[in-house]
């Protein structure tokens, strides 16, 4: 159980929360009347979507990477074996969620198309023969996920239709969260080559992944202050910009490894986790207590 805990990447799961939440406090500052069945159903279906993205990673983890460190074979079956296991009824449960709504007349269209989506990213992202992880593009997928798809969920799942609000803020959340996946990958660098794991660093290569990350970072603060230009106040977006000197402080250390000093791989890891998830938490205080 403990290793099944690990796998199902439970930051991961924890920030699809915190989106989810970030999306129905949109719904609320809109003047949506709270629902609360389709709330925690809604929160329960996508904790379980991101639970079974991270299990069936492992699942269809190639043989020569090890899953849990020191496995024997009969230990990666059984590790293997319970995850799909997990999974499985993970989306199975997904889909009796989706059928309830549904009976109840609770479930709209847009609702469900973006159901849909998320299911096709949790396929695509960990499933051959598409497995997107093992093509430099799993980090996008887990970033649309949690920036864009999950919050979409939890508004449409409380407003019923979309808004552009709703839009103009989850694109620049899923460029931080991108930012943070590509900050992953340069800790995780010389395991990816010894293992030939296909990330985005690895596809982009160091000299285009560097300005490429900070070209997220100031893209996703432009994108919050161009909201301004759509009619929203920018007395109700300044919250985003509190994160912005860890941003700065996090294209700093970058810049100052690409150039050969030494990384402290844990701080950078912190500070690009803050950015993303206390950017998405801020937005979310500001929403629901409006």
């Amino acid at each position: 159980m403990t290793n099944l805990f690990k796998l199902s990447r439970p930051l991961y799961v924890l920030l699809a929360a915190l989106t989810y939440i970030f999306g129905a406090s949109i719904a609320k500052y809109l003047g949506r009347p709270f629902e609360q069945i389709p709330f925690w159903l809604g929160l329960t279906g996508v904790v379980l979507a991101q639970v079974s993205m991270g299990l069936l990673a492992e699942v269809y983890r190639p043989e020569n990477e090890p899953i849990v460190e020191n496995e024997t074979l009969a230990e990666r079956k059984t590790v293997r074996d319970a995850a799909l296991y997990v999974s499985t009824a993970s989306l199975a449960a997904m889909a009796v969620i989706a059928f309830l709504l549904y009976l109840n007349n609770l479930l709209t269209f847009q609702a469900l198309v973006f159901l849909a989506l998320s299911l096709l990213l949790v396929i695509t992202y960990s499933i051959p023969p598409f497995r997107l992880l093992n093509r430099g593009l799993g980090e996008f997928v887990l970033a649309v996920h949690l920036g864009y798809v999950i919050p979409s969920i939890g508004f449409l799942f409380q407003a019923k239709d979309y808004h552009r609000l709703l839009l103009s803020l989850a694109l620049p959340l899923t460029a931080l969260s991108l930012a943070y996946f590509l900050i992953l990958n340069f800790t995780t660098y010389a395991s990816d080559q010894k293992y030939q794991r296909h990330t985005m660093l690895r596809l982009l290569s160091w000299e285009r992944a560097v300005p490429f990350h900070h070209s997220l970072i100031l893209a996703a603060y432009v994108l919050f202050f161009s909201t301004t230009l759509l009619g929203i106040s920018l007395k109700l977006i300044w919250p985003a910009f509190l994160t912005l000197p860890f941003a700065l402080f996090q294209i700093v250390q970058l810049r100052a490894i690409a150039l050969g000093n030494r990384p402290n791989w844990p701080l950078l890891t912190v500070t690009s986790l803050a950015v993303f998830g206390l950017t998405a938490y801020f937005l979310t205080l500001t929403f629901w207590l409006r």
